[in-house]
Order: C-alpha cells, then sequence, then structure tokens
C-alpha cells in the first residue's frame, strides 16, 4: 500500500529540498558541458539538450521559490517536480542516443551514467517525502517508461535490446536499494519526531500540573505564615484589651501595664507579619536561634496566660536544617497558643529532645478535646501543624481527651529512630 504523506511545513518535508534540487541539477549541467567540450573530441549532447534541461531545472526553482505555486497546485506540486526532474532527462537522453552514431559515448552504460544522478535526485524526493511503496512505484515506473522508450526506437533487424534491458535492470536494482535506505531513515527519522512530539506534549501537561501544585502549595505555606503570625497576635491582642476592659474602670494601675504590653504585642506582631510576608521565614530564629526562640515562645506565653511553666529545651542543639528550625518554631507557637486561649490549663509544659532525631513535645493539664471531632471540624491549626510536619519528613501526634489535657508532639526522624521520653512521668499532660 503508497501512504502519501498530506504535504506540510515540517523540516522533514520535502519542499524544503526543491531549492537545493534546482541548484545540483544547474551545477550539474554546467559540469557535464564542461567536461562534454573539454574531454571529449566530439560534443556528445547537443546544446538544446543543455537548454531544456536548464529550463527544467530553473522551472523547479521557480516553483520552490513561489509560494502561491505550491497552494496553485497542491498536492501534484511534488509529483510534478518528481517527474520533471526524471521523465525530462530521460527522454532527452534517448532522443540524443537515437541520433548519436554507435560508439563508445553512446552506449546504454555511459547514457546511464550521465543521467543516473538526476534520477538519484528524483528518488531523494520521492523516499523522503513518500513511503516504501512510492518508491518502488518510481523505480518500476522508470524501468517501464525507459524499456517503452527503448522499444519506439526499436528497428528489426537492428541492434540488440539486451544492452538497453541489462542497464534498465542495473538501474532500477541501484534504485530500490537507494531508496530503501532513504525511506528507512527516514520513518525512523518520522517516528523519532512523534515520540518527541509525544514527550513534549507529556512535558507541557507535567509542568503545568507541576506548576499547579507549586502554586497551591505556596498558598497553603502562606496561610500557614499569616496564620502562625497575624492570627496569633490578633487572638493574643483580643485576649489583653478585654483584659484591659475588665480593669479600666475598676483598678486602672493594673490595667495600663496590660495596655503597655498590649501596645508591645501589637507592634511585634505587625513587624512578625511583615517579616513573613517578606520572606515567609520566622524572624526569631535568624536572630536567636532556635532554642532561644523556642524559649521565648514558652516564656511570654506562660506569662501572658500567668501558667505554671515546666521547661526543657536545651540551650544548644546540633545543626538543623533550616526548615527542620522553622518547622519546630512554628509548631511550638501554634500548639502554645492554643494552650493559651483554648485549654484553659494551669501548667504548660515545653520539652525538646536531639538524639539522632528530633521530638517536641508541647502538654498542658487543661479542658482537653476529642482530636478526631477536632479534625472532623477542619481546625486549621492542626492541620497547619501537620502540613509543616509533612513537609520535613517528620509526624505529628496529638494526645488528648476531655477532661485530661492535650499533648502535641512532633517527630523528625533523622537517624535511626526517632528519640523517646525516658518515662511516662516526662510526658506532659
Amino acid at each position: 500500500m503508497i501512504t502519501l504523506m498530506p504535504a506540510s511545513d515540517s523540516h522533514i518535508n520535502a519542499r524544503t529540498l526543491l531549492p537545493v534540487t534546482a541548484a545540483l541539477w544547474l551545477g550539474y549541467l554546467l559540469a557535464l558541458l564542461v567536461l562534454d567540450e573539454r574531454l571529449s573530441p566530439r560534443p556528445i549532447f547537443p546544446v538544446w539538450y543543455y537548454l531544456i534541461n536548464g529550463c527544467a531545472a530553473t522551472a523547479i526553482l521557480g516553483l520552490a521559490l513561489w509560494p502561491r505555486g505550491h497552494a496553485w497546485l497542491g498536492r501534484a506540486f511534488l509529483p510534478l517536480v518528481i517527474s520533471l526532474l526524471s521523465v525530462v532527462p530521460a527522454v532527452l537522453t534517448q532522443v540524443v542516443a537515437m541520433q548519436m552514431r554507435p560508439g563508445m559515448a553512446s552506449s546504454p552504460d555511459a547514457l546511464l551514467v550521465r543521467t543516473m544522478p538526476l534520477l538519484v535526485m528524483a528518488l531523494v524526493l520521492t523516499a523522503w517525502q513518500y513511503s516504501w511503496g512510492a518508491v518502488i512505484l518510481f523505480s518500476g515506473g522508470m524501468a517501464g517508461f525507459t524499456l517503452g522508450l527503448h522499444l519506439l526506437s526499436f528497428r528489426p533487424g537492428g541492434a540488440s535490446l539486451v544492452p538497453q534491458v541489462t542497464v534498465v535492470v542495473i538501474q532500477t536494482i541501484s534504485l530500490l536499494v537507494v531508496g530503501y535506505f532513504i525511506s528507512t531513515l527516514m520513518q525512523r527519522l518520522k517516528q523519532q519526531q512523534a515520540s518527541l512530539a509525544q514527550a513534549n506534549a507529556k512535558l507541557t501537561v507535567y509542568a503545568a500540573t507541576l506548576e499547579e501544585l507549586t502554586i497551591s502549595r505556596e498558598r497553603n505555606r502562606m496561610a500557614r505564615e499569616l496564620h502562625d503570625t497575624l492570627a496569633h497576635t490578633l487572638s493574643a491582642l483580643s485576649v489583653q484589651l478585654e483584659a484591659v476592659k475588665a480593669y479600666w474602670d475598676v483598678d486602672p494601675a493594673t490595667a495600663q501595664p496590660m495596655l503597655d504590653t498590649a501596645l508591645t504585642a501589637t507592634r511585634s506582631g505587625l513587624h512578625e507579619t511583615r517579616r513573613a510576608l517578606k520572606a515567609l521565614r520566622a524572624s526569631p530564629l535568624e536572630a536567636m536561634g532556635v532554642a532561644l526562640a523556642l524559649r521565648q515562645i514558652a516564656t511570654e506565653t506562660a506569662t501572658r496566660a500567668n501558667l505554671r511553666l515546666k521547661l526543657a529545651v536545651p540551650e544548644r542543639l546540633p545543626a538543623l536544617a533550616p526548615a527542620v528550625e522553622q518547622c519546630l518554631y512554628r509548631v511550638a507557637q501554634e500548639a502554645t497558643a492554643n494552650v493559651a486561649y483554648h485549654a484553659n490549663a494551669q501548667t504548660l509544659t515545653v520539652q525538646l529532645r536531639c538524639d539522632g532525631g528530633v521530638t517536641l513535645r508541647v502538654g498542658d493539664d487543661g479542658c482537653g478535646f476529642d482530636p478526631q471531632q477536632a479534625e472532623a471540624a477542619g481546625h486549621f491549626g492542626l492541620a497547619g501543624m501537620r502540613e509543616r510536619a509533612q513537609l520535613v519528613g517528620g509526624e505529628l501526634t496529638v494526645i488528648s481527651q476531655p477532661g485530661h489535657g492535650t499533648t502535641i508532639q512532633l517527630t523528625i526522624a533523622s537517624q535511626g529512630k526517632a528519640p523517646r521520653f525516658s518515662s511516662p512521668k516526662d510526658a506532659p499532660r
């Protein structure tokens, strides 16, 4: 079955070769003319042979450079070019051979040598654009056409047709072999281009998906940052202002320090919110390090909520990744804020262990809650802490029940198993 590829503007389209083909045809005719005039005692081809071939080559060059010619001829454009490139030289050569005297210069093999380059160029265009079946059709068609010309010039009792038939067979076999290799190479090239186009399409989809996922993650991260900065500041400010309102009329001396504390918390929260929006990284970590930052969070929360503090945070910690430090800081900030605002507790416990892994515990002896119900209700603080833990390869555990306090445990195992507290008594409740 012969498959004709539709004409396209891709770089494997044979039309892109037409200017080069026409130039090679003209160059070959010029070289043939020089050899004919310089090396042959008597010119083999007459002048009109070169003129007609030159006109055909110029016509191909004009069609190749004329955009309207492509649209006007449509799918017949390339077959017309291939016909001009193969049929015209074959007819002219046969006419010249009929007019020449018998000799070595006019022998079938000599004429084949002179016309074969043009047939090869036509074959390249055919194999480049069409399938292997078109190559067979072209080679067989040229064989039949050439034999037909020989039969038209045959005269009974004249020269034998065996040499001409032999030349045609050699010509056909040569065209089939060359055409097969070119057709095979083009088929491989088309397959590679199809695979590349498919890979590019998949890559485009993957890039779009990755971009959407990155945007989604960044939005979630910004939401956590704003929740851990602005939301906490506003919550603390609300509690402090309520206390100021309660004491303002009955005990102004006590209300004034509370108001100053609220203003200080407002300025600190504003500064930290700006830093979070700018760099999305906790500012206390940059100034103090994670150990002092955790101590500061625990101390300020206990003082603000009038809680008894049990603090066990080492003064020096091994080098931790910035993402791990930020995760520890934000989880501690969220957990201590929940103790201050929701637990109705008397004691706040903050513990940090680093021994091959990192374990942070924040606990209280408050009212407690049901973790499953809280997560089902979409508690943003718990969801944010879990997301932070997952981003650094950690695990967040919530231990709580109504009336028995709450423990938030963040475990980030870096080497072997995560550290464990020495006894149940160490676990905050």
